[in-house]
């Protein structure tokens, strides 16, 4: 009998764990789901790494093995050791789903440093640089949907690096990153690459959507206001997902479709429920369709493989979803405001846990020296 997980699989939507550790690399616990669950990636950030390293002895023999060949190095280049390690033998125990899938899914998920979220170059030069580092074809780099970060992903996809853009909360990031995405394999296409080597995600933020909307709807108060809580985060990201298949569907894809390229497929994240009042499986069981991609933290999975129901809802009530935005709108609720305003939290929220990585490590250096 099938779980939920690989019901959504049947679906077309491809379940990507939001989580590493070493321990769970190392004891068969990511290879156990993998097999079981129909995990097929993976995606990390520096919160993620942080709470892995810092709260845990997974990482003390390493970093002492690093310590004793190098005492005087840097705290970032022992973090990036320890992750480069961890994101190596996650890539390599995706690899198969990567082969079997002819590169479609398998990927594991590496941020550059959100430090350099408004660094063009910083950003493309960092990106290239861990790609060489882990020597993975399944690996994707993470860059930010920023005005700095979109050049950057045209740049990346047009040398054949894999990217996974994150950061997005509006229509028009995802405009803006679909183009960069297809402004990279078109500048490919013409140096004489392979598009079909080369793929990325576009990373929609879905909870945290609902929370800030939320809260202006509930500084409003009226009954109308109160009625809409909840459903801006589902609606947005259907409203995407209309928008990617009008792009990838459309004529400007349609010539590097036919020289292999593939879709650039939406991916949801922050997909755990913020608000207890909801369901825990809200923005699984909402947002189920073809060519997406789900990542999910922890919880998230052992919830909807209890109790979740595989649906694809994506493509139903679109229309009422749209309504719903319009309604909000109504209201005086500026989109453009609050989702640039995400996006700007989102940065200085990725660099604030960048620097508390950092720092966690160099207290655990001092520990080991």
């Amino acid at each position: 009998m099938t779980s939920p997980l690989h019901q959504l699989a049947a679906l077309g939507q491809s379940i990507w764990y939001d989580n590493i550790q070493r321990s769970l690399l190392e004891n068969g616990g990511l290879a156990k789901m993998i097999a079981e669950d129909a995990i097929t990636g993976l995606t990390s950030n520096p919160s993620i790494f942080d709470n892995a390293i810092s709260k845990s002895t997974d990482y003390d023999a390493a970093l002492a093995k690093l310590l004793a060949e190098n005492p005087s190095a840097e705290v970032k280049t022992l973090y990036e050791a320890l992750a480069i390690s961890d994101i190596q033998a996650a890539a390599d125990l995706m690899r198969p789903v990567f082969d079997r899938t002819g590169g479609a899914d398998g990927y594991v998920s590496l941020e550059v440093s959100p430090t350099l979220a408004d660094d063009t170059d910083g950003t493309v030069t960092e990106a290239r640089r861990l790609f060489a580092a882990v020597n993975r074809p399944n690996l994707m780099i993470k860059v930010p949907a920023t005005q700095a970060g979109l050049p950057a992903i045209t740049t990346l996809i047009g040398e054949g690096i894999n990217v996974n853009v994150t950061l997005m909360f509006s229509l028009q990031h995802y405009d803006a990153v679909a183009d960069a995405y297809i402004s990279g394999l078109e500048n490919l296409a013409t140096s004489g690459g392979d598009v079909g080597k080369v793929a990325s995600v576009a990373s929609f933020f879905v909870s945290r959507v609902d929370t800030i909307f939320d809260n202006a709807l509930e500084a409003i108060g009226t009954s109308e206001a109160l009625a809409l809580r909840g459903k801006m985060g589902v609606a947005n990201a259907k409203a995407a997902y209309r928008r990617f298949r009008e792009v990838f569907d459309g004529e400007r894809f349609a010539q590097l479709k036919e020289q292999g390229a593939r879709v650039q497929r939406p991916l949801w994240a922050s997909t755990s429920t913020k608000n207890p009042a909801y369901s825990d499986v809200l923005y699984v069981e909402e947002l189920i369709g073809a060519d997406t991609v789900n990542t999910m933290p922890p919880k998230t999975i052992v919830a909807f493989k209890d109790h979740g129901v595989a649906e694809p809802r994506l493509t139903q009530n679109v229309d009422a979803a749209l309504a719903e935005m319009d309604a909000i709108a109504a209201l005086g609720i500026d989109y453009i405001e609050l989702t640039e305003t995400l996006q700007a939290q989102g940065v200085a929220a990725f660099a604030k846990a960048f620097e508390a990585l950092l720092a966690n490590l160099a207290a655990k250096r001092e520990q080991l020296l």
